[in-house]
């Protein structure tokens, strides 16, 4: 079976919002939203759309807003 090949990153992308604070949420919780490089309330990044990076939303999906 032949392999798969990736598509290249710059398809896709995804903005992300943090609307709340990683205060009183789990430390997990608090490194997914540092490993996305959200810095602060109301920070705005826009990302490659990945299942990686979908996977970490979907981890603080209470804490972000998506928009595309």
């Amino acid at each position: 079976m032949p392999k798969r090949t990736a598509k290249p990153a710059g398809d896709k992308r995804v903005k992300v919002t943090l609307v709340k604070s990683t205060i009183g949420f789990g430390r997990k919780q608090a490194a997914v939203v540092e490993g996305l490089g959200l810095r602060r309330v109301r920070h705005t990044i826009e990302i490659a759309d990945t299942p990686a990076t979908r996977g970490m939303i979907h981890k603080i999906r209470h804490l972000v807003t998506v928009g595309d």
